[in-house]
């Protein structure tokens, strides 16, 4: 990890605040691209945060911190304790959340989900590419970057529940295709219908689970590879196998470990004192992923695409378990 130090602590919304940070000595900080987190170091533990600054800055990093109620204690910490010129010790960014090329991009945000999707915007819009974001919340005082989202006009769809009602996902991202649509072909043209929009439009979503599951769901009738979600709690799982104790061999380590039941890979390894590679230990920050030489994963992440999960190529040892008798690995 390396230390920095706070710059500015900036309300933006009921419950969430700003946090910029900068390196004490002025020197450069490690790039970043949009979708990507830091781990910070707080008393109660590492906790992930998006960054939602701007890539080209290197000179700073922001995140944004909901204080979350009944929480573990980090976002507490934060909005409690942490002070300007304060020093923090942070992780260099990672990106399991990466904003793939497209030829139009449909964000739907919720609640401190808008993080990570505040830098994709501003990246789309440089590059041209078009673009409309839907963000629900409880009422517009619990909403972050409303002044900076204003700035791009009915481009963003700002739907506070005590205004509007609950969300319709569905209908929202059907209303957005259907302008891009128009926008594309002009009055008259070919719009949006049950099949979904042309290839080439990437879903991108991050909000509270009931939000995802219902984009995810919508988007399952539109064209592979369409949606992508980043969660900042595990996904349920539907029917998992039971726990049982299987074997994994670290092969550039020579040692093989046996793992009981209700014990994870990550914790064996590193009680073993193999690898320290561990952050979030709930499969939602890809940390951990590491490469499997053999053996077949039982994927229980909420990072991985159900491609990459087929593949069998690599795995999250914080969650994810062995469907076979034995695991391979590269550690």
């Amino acid at each position: 990890m390396i230390e920095l130090r706070v710059r500015q602590l900036r309300w933006e919304a009921d419950d969430v605040v700003s946090v910029t940070l900068a390196a004490p000595c002025g020197t450069q900080l490690p790039s970043w691209e949009p979708g990507a987190h830091v781990d910070l170091r707080t008393p109660a533990g590492v906790r992930q945060y998006s960054l939602c600054g701007d890539p080209r800055r290197h000179d700073e990093w922001r995140v944004a911190v909901y204080r979350e109620p009944g929480g573990r204690g980090g976002s507490q910490w934060v909005h409690d304790t942490l002070r300007v010129g304060d020093l923090v010790a942070a992780g260099t960014p990672r990106n399991a959340f990466p904003l793939v090329p497209a030829a139009r991009y449909l964000f739907v945000g919720g609640g401190i989900g808008v993080t990570p999707l505040r830098p994709m915007i501003d990246q789309a819009e440089r590059s041209g590419v078009p673009w409309t974001l839907v963000y629900g919340g409880r009422r517009r005082s619990s909403m972050a970057f409303l002044d900076e989202l204003g700035e791009y006009g009915d481009r963003v769809r700002i739907r506070p529940e005590d205004e509007y009602g609950r969300l319709d996902p569905a209908a929202e991202l059907d209303g957005m295709a259907a302008e891009l649509d128009r926008v594309a072909t002009g009055p008259g043209g070919a719009v949006t219908g049950r099949d979904g929009p042309a290839r080439g439009t990437a879903v991108y979503c991050c909000g509270p689970p009931g939000l995802i599951a219902a984009v995810e769901q919508h988007c399952r009738t539109w064209p592979t590879g369409t949606f992508h979600a980043e969660r900042f709690t595990p996904a349920a799982l539907t029917d998992p196998a039971p726990d049982t104790a299987f074997d994994v061999e670290l092969a550039r380590s020579g040692v093989t470990l046996h793992v009981p039941a209700g014990t994870s890979i990550l914790d064996a390894v590193e009680r073993a004192g193999l690898a320290d590679v561990g952050s979030c230990y709930q499969g939602t920050c890809g940390s951990c992923e590491t490469k499997v030489l053999a053996g077949r994963p039982d994927h229980r992440d909420s990072v991985l695409s159900a491609a990459e999960r087929a593949s069998g190529t690599s795995m999250m040892l914080c969650v994810s378990r062995c469907a076979s008798s034995r695991l391979v690995l590269d550690l």
